[in-house]
């Protein structure tokens, strides 16, 4: 049976994240310009302990730390498949956050939205990847950045 997209286990293999810090659930769209992925945002997520009891809010910081996390699931595919079709062993890579630019917050994320990421690459190669990205709730806009990352080999422990 053939999938569509890349499911928990898939984005697992490539991210370092782990629970409570793994921010995306499925990424359903990988290009060379980009793609999609989202979180299913539940009162269960630990982050609504403390921010705020009785009015649970997704902090933006984490709104932006997913859509990076997708970001960065979508390089990493890409230098995947890159070394697949060349024959070579991919080697395992970590694309780490550098900086974020103009993120604004248009609206809350709250439990049960399904938190979409949608990036943009604007540049990936080398050892600099540069994405934009939107997070959007029932297809409205919620929070936007621009993100860098720096791509590096991980380190086999």
């Amino acid at each position: 049976m053939s999938k569509n997209y890349y499911d928990i286990h898939d984005i697992m293999k490539l991210l370092p994240h782990r629970y409570p810090f793994l921010l995306v659930d499925r990424v359903m769209e990988v290009t060379e310009k980009g793609g999609w992925g989202y979180k299913n945002v539940t009162m269960n997520d630990e982050f609504f302990l403390g921010h705020f009891p009785g009015q649970p809010i997704m902090p933006g910081v984490l709104i932006i730390e997913g859509m990076a996390q997708c970001a960065g699931f979508i390089g990493l595919t890409l230098l995947k498949q890159e070394a697949d079709k060349k024959g070579e062993v991919y080697k395992d890579k970590l694309i780490l956050f550098m900086g974020v630019n103009n993120a604004k917050f248009r609206k809350p994320v709250l439990p049960g939205d399904r938190l979409e990421y949608h990036v943009e690459i604007i540049k990936f190669g080398g050892r600099i990847g540069k994405f934009q990205g939107y997070a959007k709730v029932d297809g409205e806009l919620v929070a936007e950045a621009e993100m860098m990352a720096m791509i590096t080999d991980r380190e086999q422990q």
